[in-house]
């Protein structure tokens, strides 16, 4: 993957082929979504470049949720620029110590699949995100008083705390790992919900996509995979159509 590709109107897709994170362009500000690994910097950079901004134009990072593929820059950012990094509260202690819960299903499974080698081969290249220093919380339902004012739709299974950010302006949703478009472990492709190794509850997952169905958004954004122009409604049928895995 280049650099950046615009997604949506001023919406920027960065990070790789396997991880993607997104900036918002809101006027002279920007909010980044997501923050990728620590390896990935060097896609916000020269998109920043590319626009004539700089680390500090960045009023915001918010997360999806806090797992590290997800985390990346974030601390970064924060120290080296003073922007504020948003999760939602029941993530907080996530972001804050990298602690993980035990998620429903050994990952041994996967093995078998190219894809899951791949997976680990790009945390390994990409580097261990660091722990948030500090986090402000928001709940669900609330408007984020940041550039582009995203809603925070909840849509826990995947993390007790997981969000998608709707941009209702724009017709964007950023899916986070609610749902993708490429499983990370099994290579399967179209909207779904995240591999059961790596979710709290994928019958919560499931439950969530009601969250999102009827979001006036023809576009959807995903954690890991291809951006969906076909809908919310359409990504949620792909994703109770094929199920977990």
């Amino acid at each position: 993957m280049a650099a950046s590709t615009q997604v949506a109107q001023g919406v920027h897709r960065l990070g790789s082929r396997l991880f993607n994170y997104y900036l918002v362009e809101d006027g002279e500000a920007l909010t980044l979504v997501d923050a990728g690994l620590p390896g990935l910097r060097s896609s916000l950079d020269e998109t920043l470049h590319a626009l004539g901004r700089s680390p500090g134009d960045i009023q915001a990072v918010v997360l999806t949720h806090a797992h590290g593929d997800h985390t990346g820059v974030a601390e970064a950012l924060r120290t080296e620029a003073g922007v504020p990094v948003h999760v939602h509260r029941h993530d907080e202690e996530l972001a804050r110590t990298g602690r993980q819960p035990k998620r429903e299903r050994s990952l041994v499974p996967y093995l078998r699949h190219g894809a899951a080698w791949g997976l680990l081969a790009g945390f390994a290249r990409n580097g261990r995100s660091p722990k948030i220093g500090e986090v402000t919380t928001f709940g669900d339902g609330d408007v984020l008083d940041v550039p582009g004012r995203p809603v925070a739709v909840p849509t826990p299974g995947h993390t007790e705390g997981h969000v998608s950010f709707h941009l209702p302006d724009r017709g964007v949703v950023f899916a986070g790992d609610e749902m993708i478009s490429r499983n990370p472990l099994t290579g399967r492709v179209g909207p779904q919900i995240m591999p059961s190794s790596l979710n709290l509850s994928s019958a919560q997952a499931l439950a969530s996509l009601s969250h999102l169905e009827n979001l006036d958004a023809g576009v959807v954004l995903f954690g890991h995979g291809e951006p969906w122009q076909d809908g919310a409604a359409a990504a949620v049928e792909s994703a109770r159509r094929l199920g977990p895995s």
